[in-house]
């Protein structure tokens, strides 16, 4: 069943990106459970008084009209559950209940996505360095995900259409609105080569400062990584970076051309706090290696569908003090553990035979119930977020989380930041 007039009826409601929506969704279900629920008396959950209202005067008429006249314009509506929905959204704090989009929503899907960021004023070696890595990752089958911005996010998108392939466009205002009009000209040819233009924002919303900080949770969550080339320490590219940190992503950094400017400082504190130095593309492709827990990641999200909405999916909760996050002075990027250098394959040989040997004794082991079992042999093909493993399992993430705590207790699986984990 379409139930995309039933997220839009809750977006005319609450209003765009309300936590208000995930709120009522999380006791009711579902969007057209919630619905039926509020229009009858809301029983098990309080509104204000100007959401009552708003419930009174919105109908479901409404709501189908509102999408008739996007589609009027062009404009494809995708609700929270419906099948163009990028799955990786679905993990980020407050999720979308609606995304507007103009093109080929499609490439954002079970794909290799990568995140480019930067400021609007980049240096020549900044802007040559993310025209050339993005293109190399572009002309490799990688998505690029950026925010049409001027500067960094151009420089990114056009290096992925200048090769035809799709790159994904984030705007911070209505889809219909010529923002940025330095790169309007630019809007057609991403469009030709396969990419796409998103926004949460209903068509003829204005480009406020106030909606692009926004705006990052939805970059930082479509990237399977980050990549950020040149921002200076109040960029609003370490807040996506951030961000992408707390959904589990790995942040890859340029190395600063200057260290003593203003121009990379963000970059500093970045590779300071634990994200791995930009060399070129190769440690960045080597993160989607098969077998690996993007890979993974990218098989569930290519299978699975959606069933009814997981209360995990729209609540943020602060991570464990203990797990391996950084939280200085605003600053929140996730460490990744040094690894050796390049195994000689002889080693890698070795390795695999460990941990399968591993893996079977874990699977032997007694005390297990069998559900843990069938979690540790999901993890065996590498670290996971719960929101995989529960795909894969087609369990509750909450009844889930008891079977990895006792997991953990027993040591047999630990925890990683961003609700990701892996065998011991």
């Amino acid at each position: 069943m379409d139930d995309t007039k039933y997220w839009v009826w809750l977006m005319m409601v609450f209003g765009v990106g309300s936590r208000r929506i995930w709120d009522t969704v999380n006791i009711y279900g579902d969007a057209e459970n919630t619905y039926t629920a509020l229009v009858s008396g809301g029983n098990g959950f309080s509104v204000t008084q100007a959401e009552k209202r708003n419930i009174g005067n919105v109908s479901l008429e409404q709501a189908q009209e509102y999408i008739e006249r996007c589609a009027s314009k062009g404009i494809g509506i995708a609700g929270y559950s419906s099948r163009e929905y990028p799955p990786q959204l679905r993990n980020v704090f407050n999720p979308p209940a609606v995304l507007h989009y103009r093109g080929n929503i499609a490439c954002l899907t079970g794909t290799r996505t990568i995140t480019a960021v930067g400021t609007r004023t980049p240096s020549v070696y900044g802007a040559d360095a993310a025209y050339k890595i993005c293109r190399q990752l572009a002309a490799e089958g990688f998505v690029i995900v950026s925010g049409f911005a001027v500067g960094t996010d151009i420089a990114a998108h056009m290096a992925a259409a200048d090769c035809r392939r799709p790159t994904a466009c984030v705007l911070g205002c209505g889809i219909d609105i010529n923002y940025p009009k330095p790169n309007i000209r630019f809007y057609e040819k991403i469009l030709e080569s396969g990419g796409v233009f998103i926004s949460e924002y209903p068509p003829g919303t204005e480009p406020h400062s106030t909606n692009f900080p926004k705006r990052n949770r939805i970059l930082a969550a479509l990237g399977r990584l980050t990549l950020v080339f040149e921002a200076s320490i109040k960029s609003g590219s370490l807040i996506t970076a951030n961000m992408a940190a707390d959904c589990g992503r790995d942040v890859f950094v340029l190395p600063p051309a200057d260290i003593f400017g203003n121009a990379f400082s963000g970059n500093i504190a970045l590779l300071r706090d634990g994200a791995q130095p930009l060399y070129g593309t190769s440690e960045v492709i080597e993160c989607f290696s098969i077998g690996g827990a993007i890979d993974a990641e990218i098989r569930a999200d290519r299978y699975s569908g959606i069933g009814g909405i997981r209360k995990s999916t729209a609540v943020y909760e602060e991570e464990d003090s203990s797990i391996n996050i950084i939280k200085e002075s605003g600053k929140n990027v996730r460490k990744r553990k040094k690894a050796d250098q390049e195994d000689v394959p002889e080693n890698n040989e070795i390795k695999k035979q460990e941990a399968e040997k591993g893996t079977s004794a874990i699977l032997d082991d007694p005390s297990l119930s069998e559900i843990q079992r069938r979690i540790c042999s999901v993890l065996a093909a590498g670290k996971l977020h719960i929101e995989v493993i529960a795909a894969q399992l087609e369990a509750d993430t909450a009844e889930l989380m008891t079977e990895l705590t006792e997991l953990e207790i027993l040591g047999a699986v630990r925890q990683l930041p961003g609700k990701t984990f892996e065998l011991c």
